[in-house]
């Protein structure tokens, strides 16, 4: 970077002359900058270019029209020092620790990492020798040096199993120096990366006892990180956690492997204290460093939450609020924001949805995330500020929600609480884990708290997929929500007359998309879960796999005869009927259609124009159509 020479001229009044005043120049040289070192000489050549004008600026300004002749002078004195200092940097360099060394394998390592066009294996190995050849009896030299780390991770890159561990058993005692180092992270990172577990492992074991210390370091922390994240091992994961407990457990992990945090605190108090002392403390000063991000901090947030008591989760909640968001994101930080959100107070959890406020599409999509969203579904007593402020949001993105395999979720909820054919096993164990921490700041009753949300977010999810219904129609998930919606009572009855209106509209809509030739590609009954939502509709209910029959609706106004009657007279008819039988896809909706209309008044001619067209039913085993072959039976 070429110095910037800041000038300030005073002029100096009443036929004063000009004077002109200048500051001494800042030279900064980027650190991070890995290009070859030849670049250091043009900022000193410059520095010097620079003093020669500092003398010539204390010149008063009538003076600085000299002839052409001094200046031609001055440039060939700036081009003689140019030559001069680049010659001196280079003897420079060859007087320092293995400068020889660096300046020949800099030689071979601009080949090398040549990748257009890629080298063929055996010169690449062949140079990678002769590389090695030079460099291995001072590695621990290279390795701190920015344009000689580099050659040392391409070296990496590039090498045997073989060589790599000796890379890495040549290294041992300089790993915390090489993980506070602006360069020397990068080729730990790739050892870890190309490493074999064994040489991991001793990485790790050479770390351990400075783990707390490295999160505190810029350069150190990221290097934790991408060790914990992508490299450890489960077994290697939780001795780096055991390290946060304190320093007994940092220096002796031997005699502590195995111990899980409940063993300590349940046998011991004043180990508890201790123990949480040491974690508040790494994770306060972790986050005022900006590492709030960090999944090995999550999980360090995760010990901590399990053994906290009131006071110390006000503490967390306080450190943490402004960057729940930076929490969702990983297993470990969602569990920490869900504790704390169902231990949370009502002051305190508006603290958190302000903060959650601009985040929110992302939370619901995240697979983390959307634990958290549920959480706060499940535990905050104030509904009406979870509609201010997530309702906005939830209306312009609920088509993109529905058609999420774990955006839809939270929604899914409000219709049918934790129901087991959305929420697994695992899941539901969690949600439920999070209800019962929050019994002692949460008041409502859970049903009186999803009935308050459905009631607010209900009309949306109405209104929305009235107006994006054939968005939603083409994806199975998306017929299937539609379906939980127009065969849910609890949702009927939170609405208006208006709204009612709208959601008759729906069902009229839905019928109007299967009309047409069933015979094209294109046709809706061929998507697989279009053929169930219609007949949830047509049956007026919803399928109990376990009882093996219907369950019919008791609020929903619309459905089962009304809809079969409408649907045949309006969609099917005489003149195509036997189309939909003769069709795999659709002979089951006409089952459906004859179990809800045979003994209604309103299903009098269908029944009629079945048993007319019943000779025509293809009926053969090369057909493989079961519902046709059902129909033909119950016709008997």
């Amino acid at each position: 970077m070429a110095p910037v020479v800041n000038k300030k001229r005073s002029v100096k009044s009443q036929g004063k002359s000009e004077e002109k005043t200048v500051k001494k120049p800042r030279i900064s040289v980027d650190s991070s900058d890995e290009d070859n070192l030849d670049n250091l000489s043009a900022e000193e050549d410059d520095l010097d270019n620079l003093s020669a004008e500092e003398g010539d600026e204390d010149v008063e300004i009538e003076d600085a029209d000299e002839n052409s002749e001094s200046a031609s002078a001055a440039k060939a004195d700036g081009s003689s020092n140019h030559g001069e200092q680049r010659k001196l940097l280079k003897e420079r360099k060859l007087k320092r620790s293995s400068g020889s060394e660096i300046q020949n394998i800099k030689h071979i390592w601009e080949k090398l990492r040549c990748k257009t066009p890629p080298l063929p294996k055996q010169i690449r190995d062949k140079l990678s020798n002769e590389i090695w050849d030079i460099a291995k009896d001072k590695i621990a030299d290279l390795v701190l040096k920015h344009d000689a780390s580099r050659i040392v991770q391409t070296l990496v890159k590039y090498s045997t199993k073989d060589r790599r561990d000796q890379i890495v058993l040549a290294l041992k005692g300089k790993y915390y120096v090489l993980a506070t180092s602006s360069y020397g992270k990068y080729l730990l990172v790739k050892l870890l990366h190309y490493g074999s577990k064994s040489s991991r492992q001793l990485i790790i074991n050479e770390l351990h006892g400075n783990l707390r210390k490295l999160m505190r370091h810029r350069e150190g922390a990221y290097v934790v990180e991408d060790l914990f994240v992508l490299y450890a091992t489960n077994d290697q994961k939780q001795q780096m956690i055991r390290e946060f407990w304190g320093s007994e457990y940092g220096f002796f992990r031997d005699e502590h492997s195995g111990l899980t945090l409940e063993d300590v605190c349940s046998k011991s108090v004043e180990k508890r204290n201790i123990i949480a002392r040491n974690l508040i403390g790494t994770i306060t000063a972790s986050v005022e460093k900006g590492s709030t991000g960090f999944q090995i901090l999550h999980a360090a947030m995760r010990e901590m939450v399990k053994i906290a008591n009131t006071k110390e989760i006000d503490e967390m909640i306080e450190l943490l609020h402004e960057q729940f968001a930076e929490l969702v994101h990983t297993p470990e930080g969602a569990d920490v924001a869900c504790t704390l959100m169902a231990k949370a107070n009502a002051k305190q959890r508006k603290l958190i949805l302000k903060s959650l406020k601009a985040h929110g599409e992302k939370l619901i999509k995240n697979e983390h995330g959307n634990l958290v969203f549920t959480t706060l579904l499940l535990t905050v007593d104030d509904t009406v500020l979870i509609y201010k402020t997530f309702g906005d949001m939830v209306k312009e993105n609920l088509v993109d929600f529905i058609l999420d395999k774990y955006g839809r979720r939270p929604f899914l909820y409000m219709l049918l609480g934790l129901d087991g054919k959305y929420f697994n096993p695992l899941v539901k164990k969690e949600l439920n884990r999070y209800i019962e921490m929050s019994k002692e700041t949460s008041k409502k009753d859970p049903l009186v708290r999803r009935q308050q949300l459905l009631s607010k977010f209900g009309p949306l999810m109405v209104s929305v997929i009235n107006k994006d219904y054939s968005i939603l129609l083409e994806e199975n998930i998306g017929a299937q929500f539609i379906s939980e919606v127009l065969t849910n009572d609890d949702l009927f009855e939170q609405l208006d007359d208006k709204q009612k209106i709208q959601f008759e509209d729906l069902i009229n809509s839905i019928a109007v998309v299967f009309k047409g030739d069933i015979s094209e590609e294109e046709h809706p009954i061929h998507t697989p879960f279009s053929t169930r939502l219609l007949k949830s509709l047509i049956q007026g209910g919803k399928w109990n796999n376990k009882e093996r029959k219907v369950e019919p609706l008791r609020s929903v106004e619309g459905l089962g005869i009304p809809f079969a009657s409408k649907f045949y007279d309006e969609i099917v008819d005489f003149s195509n009927v036997l189309a939909w039988i003769n069709n795999k896809d659709s002979s089951f909706i006409i089952v459906a259609l004859y179990d809800s209309l045979n003994k209604a008044e309103e299903g009098e001619q269908f029944v009629k124009d079945l048993k007319a067209i019943k000779k025509q039913i293809d009926v053969s085993e090369e057909s493989n159509n079961k519902g046709a072959q059902l129909l033909v039976k119950l016709l008997k």
